[in-house]
């Protein structure tokens, strides 16, 4: 099969995108299931049989299924909520082109390669990122996984279909290297494509401020004991926090109860999302603000109760891995992010690497994530030479 990039991608765009621009595809939901679909009907045009890992990961194999050293590629399909449509897709999309061009360049690789699609990376749905990989790699519990649940109380289990598989027996012999090409999430690369030489340690922890709901118009502002008041200072101290840390905090996720105009609440829920170049450097900013948290609610009268939800460590990808792509293409730049990615979750087990296709306004998660599409297919181009190489 040959295709060009423009037909594939214009074959997607508008699968879950909202009014707004953005994309709704959330893991296991409609639209996300429509591009599994979509995903099985390329691999079949290229007479490339698919399997599933039991965990929601889906492997389109060019070679034996699961064979010795295989060489993973693909990214995911879920987003952010009115999230772009880059990331992620662009890294499936890529990989199979990149399969188209390595065929066309007659090249017939010696290890199989699969292109993947995994599942819940961004933790729209269910709450925890990179959950696929996390599953194939045993870094979660197949019970705890399957008992996750969205807001409207489905389980990732039921969602599934079952309890998840877990971790993949043999790992290590199995995959011999993950490439994953996705388009950079900041402002850094200047030109077409760069790589990856890190990922900053990250993770969420969820807030639960408590106080007394009351009636907003008969209860005096001396006898309140107003949670959103704990709440909002926490917000500012976050991004005190990390400002003086050089590191990111934000609070973007809040959920309110009663959440009544008339009403003062009772209990305020937000999500502290909050990354940093070196792992002490998040372990001071977190500690930090919620220290200050629980001194606010003591002159409040509320509380605070902090539950982490998920952390991913520093992740340094394989030097020489890098260096090697690099100079493959060319030279061209290396580069840290503070993006989390199933690249990062794997590298603790596999040699892993990342590709970044350029991003013009640096905008990401938002409608406005954008990338050229020449810059689109020198990714492809890109691709496609690791993966010969590499294979």
């Amino acid at each position: 099969m040959t295709a060009t990039f423009a037909e594939l991608w214009n074959g997607i765009a508008p699968i879950g995108r909202a009014r707004n621009g953005g994309y709704l595809r959330y893991a296991l939901d409609e639209p996300e299931l429509v591009l599994r679909d979509w995903f099985r009907n390329q691999a079949a045009r290229r007479d490339m049989p698919v399997t599933d890992d039991g965990n929601g990961n889906l492997f389109a194999w060019w070679g034996d299924q699961w064979g010795h050293d295989a060489v993973l590629t693909g990214s995911h399909f879920d987003s952010v909520p009115h999230g772009g449509g880059f990331d992620g897709p662009l890294g499936i999309v890529s990989a199979f082109l990149a399969i188209d061009e390595m065929r066309r360049q007659g090249r017939v690789p010696r290890r199989p390669i699969a292109v993947v699609a995994f599942v819940e990376e961004e933790g729209g749905r269910f709450g925890v990122p990179c959950l696929g990989s996390r599953l194939l790699s045993g870094a979660i519990e197949p019970e705890q996984a399957a008992a996750l649940t969205d807001r409207e109380g489905i389980t990732f289990g039921e969602a599934l279909g079952g309890t998840p598989a877990g971790r993949l027996p043999g790992l290590t012999g199995r995959i011999n290297a993950l490439v994953e090409l996705h388009i950079e999430q900041g402002r850094a690369l200047e030109v077409p494509v760069g790589v990856a030489s890190a990922i900053w340690p990250h993770g969420r922890w969820r807030f639960d401020f408590t106080g007394i709901g009351d009636h907003a118009g008969t209860t005096s502002m001396t006898d309140r004991r107003d949670p959103m008041l704990t709440f909002a200072y926490t917000v500012l101290a976050a991004n005190k926090e990390a400002r003086l840390a050089g590191a990111t905090a934000t609070m973007a996720r809040v959920e309110v109860e009663p959440n009544a105009t008339n009403a003062i609440p009772s209990l305020v829920r937000a999500w502290l999302d909050a990354r940093a170049a070196e792992t002490g450097t998040l372990d001071g900013l977190v500690d930090a603000v919620i220290k200050r948290a629980h001194d606010r609610a003591g002159r409040d009268g509320t509380e605070v109760a902090v539950t982490p939800e998920s952390y991913s460590a520093e992740v340094t990808f394989e030097k020489p891995l890098a260096t090697r792509i690099a100079s493959l293409l060319g030279d061209v730049p290396i580069l840290p992010t503070g993006a989390g990615h199933d690249a990062g979750v794997l590298s603790a087990h596999v040699p892993t690497a990342m590709l970044f296709v350029r991003n013009p306004t640096g905008i990401s998660h938002s409608p406005a994530e954008h990338a050229e599409e020449e810059d689109c297919v020198a990714g492809i181009g890109a691709l496609a030479r690791v993966l010969g190489d590499l294979t």
